[in-house]
This record gives C-alpha cells, sequence and structure tokens, in this order.
C-alpha cells in the first residue's frame, strides 16, 4: 500500500484537475505514480520531463534502446513499476525482457544506466570515452539527464511504495 493517498479529482483543486486533464490530453494515461505526483503540480512537471528528454535522444536513440537503458536503471534500483513498464514495452514489440540480446551501442548504454543507478561516481573513464566516440555532447546531456530522472522515478516509487497499476501486473518478472 502506497504512503501517499492518489489525488480525488472530483474533490481537488482547479490547478491539479487542470494538470491532470493536461496530462491526459498528452499522454492519454494517468498512473498511479503520476496521481500521487499531482498533489505538486510542479513535482509531476518536473517528473514529466522524462518525456521531453526521451524525445530528444529519439532522433539519435530508438525506442528499445531507450527502454533497455531505462529498464537497466530500474533493475539496479529494484524499482518494481519503471521496471514492469519498460518489461511491458519490450514484450509489447515482441521482446523478451529476460533474453534481449543488446547491441554494442546498447550494451554500453546499459552499462552507463546501471552505473548511474548504482552510484553515479563509478561511471568510468573508458565508459565515457566509449560515449564520446559515438554521440555529441548535446546528447550525453540529455542522456545524463535522462538516466538522472529515472534513477529520480526509481528513487519516488520506491519511497512511496507506489501500488503497481493494474495493467501492468501481467508484465512482472516471475519469480
Amino acid at each position: 500500500m502506497a504512503h501517499l493517498s492518489p489525488i480525488d479529482y472530483a474533490t481537488t483543486s482547479e490547478d491539479i484537475r487542470a494538470e491532470h486533464d493536461r496530462e491526459l490530453a498528452l499522454r492519454g494515461r494517468m498512473t498511479n505514480m503520476k496521481r500521487i505526483l499531482l498533489h505538486s503540480p510542479a513535482a509531476h512537471r518536473i517528473y514529466a520531463e522524462w518525456f521531453t528528454l526521451r524525445d530528444l535522444l529519439k532522433p539519435t536513440l530508438d525506442d528499445r534502446a531507450i527502454w533497455l537503458i531505462s529498464k537497466a536503471i530500474a533493475e539496479t534500483m529494484r524499482a518494481e513499476i519503471p521496471m514492469t513498464f519498460f518489461r511491458r514495452a519490450l514484450i509489447d514489440n515482441g521482446l523478451d525482457p529476460d533474453a534481449v540480446e543488446p547491441t554494442t551501442d546498447e550494451a554500453l548504454l546499459i552499462g552507463f544506466g546501471k552505473a548511474v543507478a548504482a552510484d553515479a561516481n563509478t561511471v568510468t573513464d573508458e565508459t565515457w570515452a566509449a560515449l564520446k566516440a559515438r554521440y555529441d555532447e548535446t546528447l550525453l546531456v540529455n542522456l545524463t539527464a535522462f538516466a538522472g530522472i529515472m534513477v529520480a522515478t526509481c528513487v519516488f516509487t520506491n519511497a512511496v511504495k507506489v501500488d503497481l497499476d493494474p495493467e501492468l501486473e501481467r508484465y512482472r518478472r516471475k519469480g
């Protein structure tokens, strides 16, 4: 059971309802995490910048690479909700999330994501050299910021103990 309650749309303030409606219009869904974050529209908007950064990565990184780095961060942080969210993305696109063979570039991104999630001080000079050989500095700033928001998302869902959204239940890792 979550430590914080989701907003009650019927009784909440107009600014929170407006943010709720904006989110639904933009993304078409309202997750348990978002319903809790909406107690603070500012906090909700900050966490929603994940989508902005994802879109900035997309011209260079495809969805699969983004899902894999995100899943790696969530797994490292033992964050069930984001981990299950990205398992769903992989499964719904015909991939086995437990048996994906990453490309060389994806493996580099996964390693970077795991290091950022475990202890950002451990991202090695070799990892940075490999990243710099593949990507420009703008992309690397966006990638690092994206990883940071993924870490923040994991921290939030873990600390609050956000309930798993019912539609994610069937995507949970077994065992």
